[in-house]
This record gives C-alpha cells, structure tokens and sequence, in this order.
C-alpha cells in the first residue's frame, strides 16, 4: 500500500511537469523535423517507424507517462535551472549531463549515444523526438523551487491556470490551428531565418531559450492581461517550435 502511494505521488508530481507544448506541439515540431531531414536519415526514419511515424513518436513519452515500468524515465522530461545561470554554467552542465541528477539533459545525451551505438533502437529513437522538444519548452528548464511554473498560479481570460499549463497548452489551443496548419504556417514564417537557425549550436539553442525562460519568469502576473502577453510573447513561442524543429533534425542528422 506504502509502495502505491509512493508511486501515485511521484506519478502526479511528474504529470504536472511534463507536458510540453502539448501533443500538438509536439505533432508540429516532428513535422518540420521531418522536412529538415536529409534524404538518408528519412528513409532510415521511415524504415524505422512507418509512415508518418515520426508524428506518432512525438507523443508516445507522454502516452506511456501512467506505465510503471517507464517510471525510470519520469525526470527526463525536464531539468530545472537556477536563476542567474552564465552561458558557461550551462554549457557546463551540458557538458556534465548527470552532475545534478538524470534529467532532460542526461537524457538526451545518454539516448543519442545508444541510438549511435544501436541504428534501430526504435525505443531511443521515440525518446528522443519527444525529449528533444521539451528541450524548448521554457517551463521545462523551470525553477526546481515552483516546479517549472506549476506552482505559479495566474489568471488567464477569467481562469485560475497554472504558469506551465500556459506555455504547454493555452497558447497554442488559443491559435486555432491543427498541428499541420501550424507547421506550414511555422515554415513560410521562418524561410528566410531557417538557414540561420540551422547553423545554430545547440548550446546557444538553449541558452536562448534559458534567456526566455527568464523573460516569462519576469512578466508582471499580477497584473496579467491575456491579449497583450499574446502580443508578447506569440512570437516567442512560434520560435521556439520552429527551432524546436530544426534542433531535432540536425540531431537526427548527426545520428544517422
């Protein structure tokens, strides 16, 4: 009974912090992934997990989030930061994944030497789709303190909702796009910058998105107006799910 109980409270603390960008920002991120892949590593993909595959491997680490026997993946989904972190901070603990604990960081690095060492380890490989865009959820490189905003309360067109609640989901439901009609909306918006964005390292990839996290952590809540942090911040967002993408698919590139 203890041993229930242990799990069902780790289990709910790990929903709160793991959903990111939603299934479908997930779906979004895998589908301009995909278009950014070279030829070589689309067929390896498609052989690997079907049509459309990599879309359904966008959300499989959440559909398994209620599995005990993925419990040793529950911290993977997100790695808390502090507050004030310097590049070289980060790019230490890049460099160090395990150094505080395994998580998102540990993960990915862990899993993209097995998907190296092993081409067809379909498991890693749907790890990594999903990991790789909780990566560039702001909220998921979020305070160990409030728990990567969840413990942030605020008010939002009238509805009591938490802070990460907001970056997963609220935003982009408010957009009214299926996934596929904001990923081409994503890709004709970005054309002229996805050049740039794909010569961007990883680490600096992150270090912007770790900048973002501090700018949502520094908004007035108090005095919250929906409409203009839309105004603010919609274009972060659909950066962030544009690089999102593009990160993964020069990762999948290195791999295969």
């Amino acid at each position: 009974m203890k041993q229930r109980i242990l799990y069902l409270s780790v289990l709910i603390s790990f929903t709160l912090q793991t959903y990111a960008f939603d299934a479908v920002g997930h779906r979004i991120i895998a589908d301009i992934a995909y278009e950014n892949l070279k030829c070589s590593t689309r067929k390896k993909l498609d052989k690997m997990l079907g049509k459309h595959g990599m879309i359904y491997a966008s959300v499989w680490s959440d559909d398994i989030r209620s599995d005990s026997a993925y419990a040793f993946s529950y911290n993977w989904h997100f790695q808390n930061l502090k507050d004030g972190m310097t590049k070289p901070e980060l790019q230490f603990l890049l460099e160090n994944p395990s150094s505080e604990g395994k998580h998102l960081f540990f993960a990915l690095d862990s899993l993209s030497k097995n998907l190296k060492q092993n081409k067809n380890d379909v498991e890693a490989l749907k790890f990594i789709v999903h990991f790789s865009a909780d990566l560039f959820q702001p909220m998921h490189l979020g305070r160990l303190s409030d728990r990567g905003g969840n413990d942030v309360m605020i008010k939002w067109f009238g509805r009591d909702i938490r802070l990460h609640q907001l970056w997963d989901t609220q935003m982009l439901e408010g957009q009214k796009f299926s996934y596929s009609e904001y990923s081409s909306y994503l890709k004709d918006k970005f054309a002229k910058q996805k050049k740039e964005l794909k010569k961007q390292s990883k680490p600096d990839a992150i270090w912007e998105t770790y900048l973002l996290r501090n700018k949502i952590y520094g908004y007035d809540y108090e005095n919250l107006r929906a409409y203009n942090y839309l105004y603010e911040f919609n274009e972060d967002m659909d950066r962030q799910l544009f690089r999102a993408g593009i990160q993964l698919a020069n990762l999948l590139n290195q791999i295969f």
